[in-house]
């Protein structure tokens, strides 16, 4: 029996939350077990529930009474930390490379612009990816980075330790990875995430076969 992934979804648009909810709806094994609309009310909806996949408006009021931003990307990394099976999605009107670069550092596992179409028609499947550890961001946003990333080289000394580990042990988890790392688990998603980026995949199967397609990590005799 294939397990439910739980979403929770957090934007202050009531017709985007509805979007939202009309895609997912006939998916039986995505349940949205929560939304808000605001900063301060992410913690305790994912205290409340099990969370798997949240569904992050980038720019959000951080409560009721209080209208200015919600710092998202000062707050990720904590709330990465203390829910590790959480892989977060963040939404976002901004294709500056600045900024989806902050959100990807700050532990997002995928970065969608509102206007791409096709990634909203297609969410069950980004939702499913992500579940299982994989990343997704919008193509019209993530050219930038790839060409950004292309000139750096290949992979940084941490990407390839955490790869490595990776293609040794392919069916741990990224928490027991980051404990043979010793990193804390947020790192480790960071490292794989732009590692991905770097290599122009999606998942870490697919990161580890172009990784030893390019001989960046060789393969046992």
């Amino acid at each position: 029996m294939t397990a439910t992934i739980r979403v929770a979804i957090v934007d202050d648009h009531q017709s985007i939350i509805d979007g939202y909810l009309y895609r997912l709806q006939n998916a039986k094994d995505i349940e949205v077990v929560g939304t808000t609309y605001y900063g301060e009310e992410i913690e305790p909806l994912l205290a409340k529930h099990a969370v798997n996949v949240l569904l992050l408006d980038a720019q959000i009021p951080t409560s009721n009474s209080n209208s200015a931003s919600y710092p998202v990307f000062m707050e990720l990394p904590k709330l990465i930390e203390t829910y590790p099976q959480v892989h977060v999605i963040i939404i976002s009107v901004h294709i500056q490379r600045s900024f989806i670069k902050y959100a990807l550092e700050a532990g997002a596992s995928g970065y969608v612009i509102k206007n791409d179409y096709q990634t909203i028609e297609s969410l069950e499947a980004v939702i499913r990816s992500v579940a299982v550890g994989g990343v997704h961001f919008s193509r019209q946003g993530l050219l930038p980075l790839l060409n950004e990333r292309s000139k750096e080289g290949v992979l940084t000394q941490r990407q390839l330790q955490a790869l490595s580990l990776c293609a040794a042990y392919p069916n741990k988890t990224t928490a027991e990875l980051a404990q043979k790392l010793n990193v804390a688990h947020s790192t480790m998603r960071n490292l794989l995430s732009g590692a991905y980026l770097r290599l122009g995949v999606r998942s870490r199967s697919a990161a580890v076969a172009e990784a030893r397609r390019r001989e960046i990590i060789l393969l046992q005799e």
